[in-house]
C-alpha cells in the first residue's frame, strides 16, 4: 500500500537568496534519491521558510520494486574444462554475482556460445531504503556554507532539528548530533512546538503555530495584503518581483503594513528615495494616482499584527534617517563641479597594478574613439563620447554614490544634466555600467553602447595585461560578466565587430604611448580566445547541437557579429537533406591544406585535369564578394561548391609525386579553406 513521506529540515535563519534554490533542490535531491533506489512515488510537493527546507512525497511504494538482470559471462569454451568441469572462471563468475553454477546457461551469440546468469533482487521495505535519508540532507550544496561547534561538516547554516516520516513512524537517522523525530518549530514568536502525525498535517499543524510552510502560498498572502492596502488608500504600485521574492523568503508569518514620510524628502530625485527603501529597507515604494511616488511605503512584518503601530513607527524612524542623509549629500554634492570631481579621480586608484580612475578613463577613451570610427559614429555622437569618456566616472567621488554605491551613474547623469552636460552625455555616463547583470538590461543610446563597450574593454585588457586573469571560478574583477555584456551589446546593435583588427589598433594607439598611459596592453591571444570563451557561453543557450557550438566558436573568424550569423546558418542548414555531403566536402579540403608546409601563387599552367580548372574557376568567383557577402550568402556559395569539389577529387591526386604540382594544388585548397574556416570549423561537424 502507498505510503506518505514528510522530510524537514530545520535550521537558523538562511541567507534570503539561498531558500528558495535550495527548497528545489532538496526536491530534486528527493526525486534522484527515490529513483536510484528503485521507490516509485507519486509527486513531491516542497516547502521552504527562512528556518526550514521541506518536502512531502506522497504515494510512495511501500517497498523496492524487484530487479531481474540477465548477465553475459565468459565464453562456453573458456567457462568448461577439458573434462566439462567448471572452470575457476566460471565459477569466479557467478560467485561474484552472487550465485551458482547451477544457475548458468548458455546463449549463442554470433555463432559463440556464452555463458548467461539471471540475477533476481527482490526489492527491499521502504523503512529500510530511507533510513539513508540522511544522504539527501547532507548532499545539498550552497554557495556558502559554515561549520559550527566541533564538527568539519558545512551546511549553509547549524542544524536544529530533522523531522522524518513515513505515514505514522519515524525514519530513523542522524545528522551530527540531530536525531529525526516528528516535533519542529513554529515562529520564534509563538509558544510551543508543532507535532506531526502524519505528513498530510504538515502544512495545517505549522500553521496554528504561525509558519506559513508553502512558499507561493505565502509569496500570493504578501501580494493581496499589499493589494488590500494600495486600494484602501487610493495608490498604485508595480510590485518589484525580486525584492517580493526576496521578502518572501525573509517570513514565515507575514503582515503587511504601511508608512509614511515627510512630503519634503519627495524633493530628493526619486531614484534615491527608492534605493533607500528598496535596498536598504526591503520597502515597496507606493505611487500617485497619477505615477509619481508617494510619501509612503509598504513592508512585511514576520509577525502578526499585534503591536503593528510600533513596528511602523521603528521603521519610519530607520528610513527617515537613511532620507536625511540623501537629501543632505543631494544638496552638498551640488554644489561640486564637475572638473574637481574629474581632478579627484588623480588620486583614486583603479588598481594598483593598473594605475589610477583617471588613467582608466584616459585609455576608455582612446579605446571609444576607435569603437566610434569603427561603427560609424556622426560627428555630434563622437564629441558626446569624447566628453562623456572625459567625465563618466566623476560621480565615484560625490558623497551621494559614497552612501548609495547602487546609485552610482544614475547620480552621474543627475549631476551632469544639472551643470549643462547634454542629454546624450548624461545618458552615456547612466548607461556605460549596463549590463550589470547576465541578463540586465542593455544600453539604449548608441553613445552609452559604445561607451559601455569601451569601458569593459578596458578592464579587460588592463587586468590581463598585469596577469590578472580569471582562472577557474575565480574572477574577482568580474571580467567574464564585463566581455559577456560587450558581446550582448555588439549582438544588440548588430554592429560590424572585427575584434582582433580592433584589438590590434587599441593595443597599438595605448603601447605607442605606453608611459603617458601607464600601462602597456599584452597577452593579444589570451584577450581574443577570453571573448570567444564568453560567445560560447552565450551560444549555448541558442545551438541545441554541441558540434555546431564547437565549429562556430573555433572557426577562423573573428567578427563577433558574423559569429552569431554562423551560428543561425549553421543551425539552419543543419537540417537540410545535402547538409552531410556538404560537410564532408568541405573537411576533406580543410584536412588536406593542413599539409600544406607553404602557400605558393597558384598556377594554372601547372593543372593537368577540367577539375582543376573548375574549382580554380570557382575559387576565383568566391573571392569576388565573400568579404562583403553575409555569413548565409558565404555559406550558400560554399555549399554550391559541393558537386565541384567532390568532381575535383575524384579526378584529382593532391599530393602529387611532382613537388611543384602537389604545392600548387595544396596551395589551392589552402585558399579555399581559408574561406571555409571564416565560416564555420567545419571538420568539427558530426555529420555520420
Amino acid at each position: 500500500m502507498a505510503k506518505d513521506l514528510l522530510l524537514e529540515i530545520g535550521l537558523e535563519e538562511m541567507p534570503a537568496h539561498v531558500v528558495a534554490p535550495s527548497m528545489k533542490q532538496l526536491q530534486e535531491k528527493m526525486g534522484k534519491f527515490l529513483t536510484e533506489n528503485r521507490l516509485s512515488f507519486e509527486k513531491i510537493e516542497a516547502f521552504s521558510t527562512p528556518r526550514r527546507l521541506a518536502v512531502r512525497v506522497t504515494g510512495i511504494a511501500d517497498k523496492q520494486e524487484d530487479t531481474e538482470e540477465e548477465i553475459k559471462g565468459p565464453a562456453k569454451k573458456i567457462a568448461l574444462d577439458a573434462d566439462g568441469n567448471w572452470s575457476k572462471a566460471a565459477q569466479g563468475f557467478v560467485r561474484g554475482k552472487g550465485l551458482s553454477t547451477d544457475d548458468i546457461t548458455f546463449k549463442e551469440v554470433k555463432g559463440v556460445e556464452y555463458v548467461y546468469v539471471t540475477k533476481f533482487e527482490a526489492g527491499l521495505p521502504a523503512e529500510a531504503v530511507l533510513k539513508d535519508l540522511a544522504s539527501v540532507v547532507t548532499g545539498l550544496t550552497f554557495p556558502v556554507s559554515m561549520h559550527w561547534a566541533d564538527y568539519d561538516f558545512e551546511y549553509i547554516r547549524p542544524i536544529h532539528w530533522i523531522v522524518a516520516l513515513l505515514d505514522e513512524e519515524v525514519i530513523p537517522f542522524s545528522v551530527l548530533d540531530v536525531s529525526t523525530g516528528r516535533t519542529s518549530r513554529g515562529h520564534r514568536l509563538v509558544e510551543g512546538t508543532p507535532e506531526f502525525a502524519t505528513p498530510s498535517e504538515y502544512e495545517d499543524e505549522l500553521a496554528e503555530y504561525n509558519v506559513f510552510a508553502d512558499a507561493e502560498k505565502r509569496k500570493q498572502l504578501i501580494v493581496n495584503q499589499i493589494n488590500d492596502l494600495v486600494e484602501d488608500n487610493n495608490w498604485k504600485i508595480d510590485i518589484d518581483e525580486n525584492l517580493l521574492e526576496e521578502v518572501n523568503n525573509l517570513v514565515e508569518y507575514p503582515t503587511a503594513f504601511a508608512g509614511s514620510f515627510a512630503e519634503k524628502y519627495l524633493e530628493i530625485p526619486e531614484e534615491v528615495l527608492v534605493t533607500s527603501m528598496k535596498e536598504h529597507q526591503r520597502f515597496f515604494e507606493v505611487r500617485e494616482e497619477d505615477g509619481g511616488l508617494s510619501p509612503h511605503f509598504i513592508s512585511v512584518r514576520n509577525g502578526d499584527s499585534e503591536y503593528i503601530e510600533n513596528v511602523v513607527k521603528g521603521n519610519e524612524k530607520v528610513l527617515v534617517a537613511r532620507l536625511e542623509d540623501g537629501e543632505f549629500f543631494w544638496n552638498e554634492d551640488r554644489k561640486l563641479k564637475i572638473s574637481d570631481l574629474v581632478e579627484k579621480l588623480n588620486h583614486v586608484t583603479f588598481h594598483e597594478k593598473i594605475g589610477t580612475l583617471a588613467k582608466h578613463m584616459e585609455r576608455t577613451k582612446a579605446i571609444a574613439m576607435i569603437l566610434a570610427d569603427k561603427i560609424g559614429l556622426s560627428d555630434t555622437e563622437k564629441a558626446d563620447l569624447a566628453r562623456a569618456s572625459e567625465i563618466y566616472k566623476f560621480d565615484l567621488v560625490t558623497n551621494m554614490v559614497g552612501e548609495f554605491p547602487e546609485l552610482q551613474g544614475i547620480m552621474g547623469e543627475k549631476y551632469a544634466t544639472l551643470q549643462g552636460e547634454t542629454k546624450a552625455v548624461g545618458q552615456a555616463i547612466r548607461e556605460h555600467y549596463m549590463p550589470i547583470s547576465a541578463d540586465g538590461e542593455l544600453p539604449e543610446s548608441t553613445v552609452g553602447a559604445v561607451l559601455a563597450v569601451a569601458d569593459k574593454l578596458e578592464s579587460m585588457y588592463s587586468f590581463f595585461s598585469v596577469d590578472l586573469i580569471p582562472s577557474g571560478s575565480n574572477d574577482p574583477y568580474a571580467l567574464r560578466r564585463g566581455a559577456q555584456g560587450v558581446i550582448r551589446i555588439i549582438e544588440d546593435k548588430n554592429w560590424t565587430f572585427p575584434f582582433s583588427e580592433l584589438q590590434e589598433k587599441i593595443y597599438t594607439t595605448i603601447n605607442t604611448d605606453a608611459e603617458e598611459y601607464a600601462i602597456e596592453y599584452n597577452h593579444e591571444r589570451e584577450t581574443l580566445e577570453f571573448i570567444k570563451g564568453r560567445v560560447r557561453q552565450l551560444l549555448s543557450g541558442k545551438i541545441n547541437r554541441h558540434d555546431l557550438l564547437d565549429a562556430v566558436v573555433d572557426s577562423t573568424q573573428t567578427d563577433i557579429s558574423k559569429l552569431f550569423d554562423a551560428a543561425e546558418v549553421l543551425q539552419k542548414h543543419s537540417e537540410d537533406e545535402n547538409f552531410r555531403e556538404v560537410v564532408e566536402a568541405l573537411t576533406r579540403v580543410v584536412n588536406l591544406a593542413k599539409k600544406a608546409e607553404f602557400a605558393v601563387d597558384v598556377n594554372p599552367a601547372l593543372f593537368e585535369n577540367e577539375e582543376e580548372v573548375a574549382l580554380h574557376t570557382a575559387i576565383e568567383q568566391l573571392d569576388k564578394a565573400f568579404a562583403t557577402n553575409t555569413v548565409e550568402e558565404n555559406y550558400e556559395a560554399l555549399s554550391e561548391l559541393q558537386q565541384v569539389i567532390t568532381a575535383y577529387f575524384d579526378h584529382t591526386m593532391v599530393m602529387s609525386e611532382d613537388v611543384n604540382v602537389k604545392n600548387n594544388r595544396l596551395s589551392e585548397l589552402k585558399r579555399l579553406s581559408t574561406y571555409i574556416t571564416s565560416v564555420a570549423a567545419v571538420d568539427e561537424l558530426i555529420v555520420k
